[in-house]
């Protein structure tokens, strides 16, 4: 189907790879310790869009620049390394709390304040997500093995397995961010406690960027 060989196969596999930890878990949970089920959710869904755009730029051909050229991969590999690392320090010098009580207080203002910050956070996902030259080459090394390669319309098989696996990271990934937020619910209540887990979170950011960094192709 669609030049898919052993598509079940192909789901198992998507499905342990998700559960392994990685960069993206580390930051959905961190999203939805410190900030809470909403911005979780946020981050659920800027890590699927940047799946997706793996999958499109997989299906194109682009990530084979990446992976032929040292160059681009570690111009986009100290991208990707420069925005965790600016992400982890703009937690830890931030002074506004984002609190439930201060939350309750501040009516239309902080609906209109929480979607903008909404928006932010699902941007931040795609980014922190498609600047990992990692991933790019992950999906141009793994999905290629699960393609016939005599089938002629190749970038349809890579669409369908990039969704698939696109699909089953969101459902991982939507799982970790409402236990993660449910956990920490209580401790986010807490003005004093929440600023220590947004200063945590920062270098949690800033030592991903730091490992980003450190990784070779």
């Amino acid at each position: 189907m669609f030049g898919i060989e052993n598509y079940l196969g192909f789901i198992l596999a998507a499905i342990l790879l998700n559960l392994t930890p990685g960069t993206d878990s580390i930051y959905i949970i961190t999203r939805s310790v410190s900030q809470g089920q909403t911005a979780g959710f946020h981050s659920v869904l800027g890590i699927t869009s940047g799946i997706l755009v793996h999958t499109l730029l997989a299906s194109l051909g682009l990530s084979v620049l990446l992976a032929s050229s040292p160059m681009a991969f570690m111009i986009v590999k100290y991208i990707g390394a420069a925005y965790l690392c600016y992400l982890g320090l703009k937690m830890l010098l931030s002074k506004n709390s984002n609190s439930i009580a201060s939350s309750l207080a501040g009516g239309q203002n902080v609906v209109s304040k929480h979607s903008k910050e909404g928006w932010q956070t699902y941007k931040q996902g795609i980014l922190t997500n498609v600047s990992n030259p990692k991933v790019a080459l992950f999906f141009l090394a793994f999905l290629p093995q699960f393609i016939d390669a005599s089938y002629a319309y190749g970038m349809l098989s890579f669409l369908m397995l990039g969704i698939t696996f696109a699909i089953t990271g969101f459902i991982w990934f939507s799982c970790l961010s409402l236990l993660s937020s449910r956990f920490s619910k209580s401790l986010r209540e807490k003005p004093s406690v929440e600023t220590v887990l947004n200063k945590v979170s920062g270098v949690i950011f800033f030592g991903l960027g730091i490992k980003l960094l450190t990784e070779k192709a």
